[in-house]
């Protein structure tokens, strides 16, 4: 189906989806928007779709159409500027995850509070560089006021999975699974669930003045367990299958309380408003012209 290559109505509310959801369903597609950045293209087409009652949220598929780039190799910050530039201030981020906790079985859901980072450095993780430095805060780096709603909308899932909070999220590198011991180290240090797509996706968003936050969903147990079989790939499959179509209710349920006057703050993102430019380091004289056109793209009004 062809489909608008513009919007002419304001779209301030994002969906990232992860791993099992590149694309959602019982939403009416209005428009296919392409749009470069100073960073290179986003990782698939941002996908324009409204609910029964009107509401238009932003999609974006953040391993691509065809799920063809590595945890690695995601444009994120392309992914996260094209939002910022079409109007987003709000990304509710989908992952797939494993479990380092028992009391979190495969298929329920978790809204973290906290990342642990394990990524090694290979990853663009900032849009100010080249020019210009600033160092933006990241103490809590997911929306408390999300996570909230996340668990308010938790009956909208199906099948007993329940919604777990203020947890610990690992990301590493990837694209490989963690080792035994590593598995093991990270439940000393207190971590709850592990990824490889949290960073540098919320950093970058933090730096966009875009509320954020992530929904993980658990497919399996990661590989603590010494007395537990190895991974069945046909039963994570099944997990991840019922995952997706839980994640279609839960964001059902998310615009149709995030349309509420109460929320109305997310949609402005008054909160973050000029965060980044009261960040920067740099003196004006000393910001270089390109750095500065970058940024542009970000801030018209920088």
């Amino acid at each position: 189906m062809s489909l608008p290559t513009t919007y002419d109505r304001p779209v301030t509310v994002a969906i990232i989806g992860g791993t099992g959801i590149s694309h959602l369903e019982h939403f009416t597609p209005a428009a296919s928007l392409t749009v470069d950045t100073p960073w290179g293209a986003p990782s698939s087409p941002i996908i324009i779709l409204e609910t029964d009652t009107g509401a238009a949220v932003a999609f974006i598929a953040r391993h691509g159409v065809h799920h063809q780039y590595t945890p690695s190799e995601v444009p994120s910050r392309a992914n996260i500027a094209a939002l910022r530039s079409i109007g987003v201030r709000t990304i509710i981020a989908f992952s797939a995850v494993g479990s380092l906790r028992e009391e979190i079985p495969p298929r329920d859901f978790v809204v973290p509070s906290q990342i642990i980072d394990r990524t090694k450095g290979i990853r663009p993780a900032t849009f100010f560089e080249g020019g210009i430095v600033a160092h933006v805060g990241f103490s809590d780096p997911f929306d408390a006021q999300i996570g909230k709603i996340v668990k308010r909308c938790e009956g909208a899932l199906t099948g007993g999975a329940k919604v777990h909070v203020d947890k610990t999220l690992v990301c590493m590198e990837g694209p490989q699974f963690s080792t035994r011991a590593e598995s093991k180290l990270y439940r000393a240090w207190g971590g709850d669930i592990i990824n490889m797509s949290a960073l540098p996706e919320s950093k970058l968003a933090r730096e966009a003045e875009i509320h954020y936050a992530m929904v993980c969903m658990a497919t399996d147990y990661d590989c603590f367990r010494d007395d537990a079989p190895p991974v069945n790939v046909a039963e994570v499959m099944g997990h991840m299958k019922a995952n997706a179509l839980n994640a279609q209710h839960l964001v059902g349920c998310l615009l149709e309380e995030l349309v509420k006057e109460e929320h109305d703050d997310l949609h402005t993102g008054v909160a973050l408003k000029d965060s980044s430019k009261y960040a920067i380091c740099t003196a004006g004289p000393g910001i270089g012209k390109e750095a500065k056109e970058r940024l542009q793209f970000l801030f018209p009004n920088l």
